[in-house]
């Protein structure tokens, strides 16, 4: 449950942020912030590869308001401390890149 709140808060922030980039000629950036090591990472290795390909079906439907959707992909190792740093990375820095 806490994955799936966690999934849903930074994909909901990460968008909610994306409204610069709409007026830029740039790609919509998509954090995807899952475990790929430590011991989560057997059950959400799987989320990435499936955030990886919803995005590409998106891309190759035309994006969204005709921009492409850039995956920014994040490895918190399992660590919750870690997750919340790396959400406000995906916030703060990828934001302004």
């Amino acid at each position: 449950m806490k994955t799936t709140s966690a999934l849903f808060a930074v994909t909901f922030a990460t968008l909610s942020t994306a409204l610069p980039a709409l007026a830029a000629d740039c790609p919509i950036k998509v954090g995807v912030l899952h475990s790929l090591s430590g011991t989560m990472a057997i059950s959400e290795t799987t989320l990435k590869d499936t955030m990886l390909m919803l995005i590409d079906q998106q891309n190759a439907k035309g994006g969204v308001l005709g921009k492409q959707l850039e995956a920014v992909v994040v490895d918190p190792a399992s660590d919750w401390p870690l997750f919340a740093e790396k959400a406000r990375e995906l916030l703060s820095v990828q934001r302004s890149t």
